[in-house]
């Protein structure tokens, strides 16, 4: 029974600790998460793109995280081997220091945390404050989640079960080291697993030698994390989450012979207590930094030889575009026909977004190829457009249902946004940038970082717009809209410093003012459009007002 106990405690204790540690890192992303492009593709060097991947794996408490947001960039083209190398080694150093943080006992912290975030959260409509008590609270809940880690030791701590495993665990150091390595990769997140075996071994469940081992594991299976979870990526991006994987693996394999030699001789018997652990892993991940960091460029043509990238067909149409999923005349069940129409129209935003991504780039040195071949692109959205229109117009309705037809409806009606949105990146924006460059003129540094702010907000809320797309989320639909509404405020807000800087006499300003002014406009409008796919979301679970002007009238109409 006690075993059974333990075991349920257990359980709880760390889907807990997943969860805040889950807690903390969306509330990051989500108040500063479209600022992060910039920051992982602006360093000027590896130490600088290693010191980035730091402090990115401090706020975002996983080193995964940063990986994974390193392989979507480098899949893009925006970012290179050797600088995403770097970022994801400072990462692991990182997401070391979190730990060390967190091991400090920090209890008496815990109701402070809960007061002020859960103020914050709960009592607050401003984005980044609700965000900040969503942070608050679940570093909190980190913290009780390790309380109760060492509490689900209690039952079995003075039975023969655990000390019988802790000691096979120490004498037989390669299955200690598996054991981590599965134990980080189960539960996605070596910070989670680095802290309970730290845990264990401060209330002593596990001594030391066992305990380094499994946190020598940790870290090699960490580095499957990102592997695994960019498998469906290109060749050229996983790259980098592999190069990763080789090098900890080597280099975790090459301490834990090191270190379980003098352990068996006795020479480190002095070390106790999870600090000396926690010290252990910011060595580990510290020394790996230093050794790693100038073989970033070396090993880049090595991974070319290992992970060729695939040879593309001259014939083929263009690489990463998908071919219709609509078939004309070709239907099948109400649900099928559904799926079709909104795998075309995630083809669809993808056409849009590819229109949006380049604009901060025509806008700072776009020549007229590069303009016209975004608006070349905006055909293809009309055609989708087309495509999508006939398709349901010829769609049978015999065996749909009216939410059948209704949904169908709504996605046409979403098609349109997505064409109307296409239009305002090729036919206003990409002309701006025209407009721009040909007058040779550039913005002042403020409103310049306004404008890209105000980009990089709508290209996390295109990715958003896709996941309410495919999931229908209620969650996800209201967080869009509240997307919008910020972004409304921002382009309030850079107007209105933007005519400061009119009445201050800076002539950057003055001299692009009316394409300053019109491309905030039509950056509001684009993601308005963008943000209309929370809508029938919302009006289905009740979550949308009508209108927002007072219906009844009439005791004000008395008194005239």
């Amino acid at each position: 029974m006690a075993i059974l106990t333990f075991l349920i405690s257990l359980a709880g204790a760390t889907m807990f600790l997943l969860f805040a540690v889950r807690m903390v890192r969306t509330g990051i992303e989500r108040s500063y998460g479209a600022s992060f492009q910039r920051l992982l593709t602006g360093a000027d060097s590896q130490i600088q793109a290693s010191g980035v991947g730091l402090g990115l794996a401090l706020v975002l408490q996983s080193s995964a995280a940063v990986a994974l947001l390193v392989t979507g960039f480098a899949a893009g083209g925006f970012l290179g081997f050797p600088a995403g190398l770097a970022i994801v080694l400072g990462g692991d150093l990182g997401s070391a220091l979190i730990i060390q943080i967190l091991s400090f006992n920090l209890d008496w912290l815990v109701p402070a945390l809960l007061a002020i975030g859960g103020y914050l959260f709960v009592k607050t409509e401003g984005k980044k404050t609700r965000q900040a008590g969503r942070i608050l609270m679940g570093v909190a809940f980190i913290l009780i989640s390790l309380r109760f880690l060492r509490e689900a030791m209690d039952p079995i701590r003075d039975s023969a079960f655990l000390p019988a495993v802790a000691g096979y665990l120490a004498r037989d150091y390669l299955t200690a080291f598996l054991v981590g390595g599965a134990l980080a990769f189960v539960m996605h997140s070596s910070v989670a697993a680095i802290l309970m075996c730290v845990t264990l071994v401060q209330i002593g469940a596990i001594p030391f030698e066992a305990g380094l081992s499994l946190v020598l594991g940790a870290n090699f299976g960490s580095g499957f994390i990102p592997v695994w979870l960019s498998r469906g990526m290109t060749q050229e991006a996983r790259k980098i989450p592999f190069a990763n994987l080789g090098l900890r693996g080597s280099w975790a394999v090459i301490c834990l012979f090191a270190v379980n030699s003098p352990l068996a001789g006795g020479l480190l018997s002095g070390a106790e207590a999870g600090q000396d652990l926690v010290y252990a892993h910011l060595f580990f991940n510290g020394s790996l930094l230093l050794l790693a960091l100038p073989l970033c460029r070396k090993i880049e043509p090595l991974m070319g030889q290992l992970m060729p990238a695939a040879v593309q067909d001259k014939d083929e149409i263009v690489p990463g575009r998908p071919v219709s999923a609509l078939e004309p005349g070709v239907y099948g069940p109400p649900a099928q026909v559904l799926a079709n129409l909104k795998r075309e129209l995630l083809r669809m935003s993808d056409l849009v977004e590819t229109m949006f991504r380049p604009l901060p780039e025509l806008y700072r040195n776009g020549e007229s190829d590069q303009i016209k071949a975004v608006q070349k692109l905006d055909a293809e959205v009309n055609a989708c457009l087309s495509g999508i229109r006939s398709y349901v117009a010829d769609m049978p309705d015999e065996e749909a249902s009216k939410a059948d037809l209704k949904a169908a409806r709504d996605m046409v009606e979403y098609a349109i946004r997505l064409e109307t949105a296409g239009d305002v990146a090729s036919r206003r924006l990409a002309v701006l940038a025209g407009d721009l460059n040909k007058k040779n003129l550039q913005f002042s540094k403020e409103g310049w970082a306004e404008i890209q702010h105000m980009h990089e907000s709508i290209m996390a809320n295109l990715r958003l717009a896709s996941n309410v797309l495919i999931s229908d989320d209620l969650e996800s639909a209201r967080l869009l809209n509240s997307e919008k509404t910020e972004l409304k405020r921002m382009e309030r807000d850079s107007r209105k410093r933007h005519l400061k800087r009119l009445q201050n006499g800076e002539r950057l300003s003055f001299d692009t003012s009316d394409i300053h002014l019109e491309t905030l406009r039509a950056l509001r409008e684009f993601n308005s459009h963008i943000a209309a796919v929370s809508y029938p979301v919302l009006y289905k679970n009740g979550q949308l007002l009508e209108t927002r002007l007072i219906e009844d009238m009439q005791a004000g109409s008395s008194e005239n």
